[in-house]
């Protein structure tokens, strides 16, 4: 079908393609767990990362469980209310030996707070000294409904939030 189509099937074997999605469903994630044969470890096949939203990141819920489980790349949606407190204690169910690579923290806070609320968090991870990978996500905290009752965002806002998040990190 490919060669069909005209495709170059050798260039698609050469291309690097990663999928991610949030592991919300677990009944779908824990259907997808497989054992690698030569190393013995866990990995959820249905992604290469997974991470867990911002309501379902109590670390010692079942998202979270499941996500400590694999060794796959996780993230994790972090908000205006996660505390230095919360992030510890992911950082401790999924990441406790510090591998770099394998923890995200994925920032959703809105562009009215972020300059508040990540500076602590970053403080925190800092001082933990285990890496994080720290992702900006300004779509989810910056939401409005327009007259029409469609959900959407203004670009000025989003854009607000980015340089928001970078100002943080410097």
């Amino acid at each position: 079908f490919m060669e069909a189509a005209g495709v170059d099937f050798e260039a698609l074997r050469q291309v690097d393609f990663y999928a991610a999605h949030e592991a919300l469903l677990l009944e779908y994630e824990d259907a997808m767990i497989r054992e690698d044969s030569r190393s013995g470890r866990l990995y959820d096949t249905s992604a290469h990362m997974l991470w867990v939203g911002e309501r379902t990141r109590e670390a010692d819920g079942a998202h979270v469980a499941i996500l400590a489980g694999v060794h796959n790349p996780v993230g994790v949606k972090v908000g205006p209310t996660t505390s230095p407190d919360d992030i510890a204690r992911l950082m401790d169910r999924l990441n406790p030996e510090g591998l770099p690579g394998r923890l995200s923290l994925i920032t959703r806070m809105g562009a009215d707070r972020i300059r508040e609320a990540l500076p602590p968090l970053v403080e925190a991870v800092r001082a933990d000294g285990r890496p994080v990978t720290w992702i900006a996500d300004p779509m989810h905290g910056n939401t409005i409904t327009s007259d029409n009752g469609y959900k959407t965002r203004r670009f000025e806002t989003i854009l607000d939030e980015i340089r928001g998040f970078f100002e943080v990190h410097r």
